[in-house]
């Protein structure tokens, strides 16, 4: 058994949030390049490059890459051979999460309360998932999530009999509604499966996967590929100025569910995909 203090994940996931916010990863700028390549409108092919100068800027400099420093997502995995000691974990999660907004000059977006709006003035508290693994390391992604493309996702449960035709429609009625309120070109993550919180949970977990890296079982990794065409086709474009890129990426996660259900959901990642990871 690993014995771990709490203390130790306070700089860690302060650390975090400020690179999270501070640098997109080289696999997101690749995906503009080549979303770039791909652009036929002028307007989308101005604005990726403007994106593009946006990030490299962003990076030099050690500033936000976006002014919407969103809500502070924070997913631990926990190998089963570690205990924890020292003060409450959650407590010293959000004292992390504490540190990064306030040592990164970042914005404080999250109130207290949904109905009397009253800012926390830190960002606190994180939204934080936890997985138990094997294992004596704890993987943690801090995942600063904006509010644009969040608040466009959607969760419905399906007549198992609409199958794969039914996920697909209710993913581009999806996007469609969103438009260009998310930020495009967006990241679609898709969850299939579970129950109505454990399908959202997947949907956005499978924003974590890289850009460009299909589902391994192929039935999923196809559908993904229908998807991005379908979505592409849309016109969408580049902040919603029109284009023939919408999507740099479908990714679809699945869990098994109750042979009376499919929940679908649908979480849309906006162009300033923001993760940062570290192991302890």
């Amino acid at each position: 058994m690993r014995i771990i203090n709490t203390e130790a994940v306070v700089p860690v996931i302060r650390d975090l949030a400020i690179k999270a916010c501070y640098e997109l990863d080289d696999n997101v700028i690749d995906a503009y390049r080549k979303a770039l390549k791909k652009e036929e409108s002028p307007y989308s092919r101005d604005t990726l490059q403007l994106l593009i100068q946006n990030a490299e800027y962003a990076k030099k400099e050690q500033i936000a890459v976006c002014h919407d420093t969103g809500t502070a997502v924070v997913m631990m995995e926990i190998g089963q051979e570690v205990a924890w000691e020292g003060k409450s974990l959650i407590d010293q999660i959000n004292e992390g999460i504490r540190q990064g907004y306030r040592d990164g000059y970042l914005r404080k977006s999250i109130v207290r309360d949904p109905l009397d709006r009253v800012n926390t003035n830190d960002n606190t508290p994180a939204v934080i998932h936890t997985e138990i693994v094997e294992g004596d390391k704890v993987h943690i992604t801090v995942m600063p999530k904006g509010g644009g493309s969040e608040n466009m996702g959607s969760f419905t449960t399906l007549v198992p009999g609409e199958g794969i035709e039914g996920v697909k429609k209710f993913v581009l009625d999806s996007v469609k509604y969103a438009g260009g309120k998310t930020c495009p070109p967006i990241i679609v993550g898709v969850g299939v499966g579970g129950t109505m919180d454990y399908c959202t949970f997947i949907a956005k977990k499978a924003l974590l996967r890289p850009i460009g890296q299909r589902h391994p079982k192929a039935l999923y990794a196809k559908l993904e590929e229908e998807l991005i065409e379908e979505i592409n086709k849309m016109g969408i474009g580049t902040l919603g100025m029109g284009g023939t890129v919408t999507a740099l990426d479908v990714h679809i996660e699945y869990y098994p569910c109750h042979i009376t259900a499919l929940p679908v959901a649908v979480n849309l990642q906006c162009h300033s995909s923001r993760h940062a990871s570290a192991v302890i």
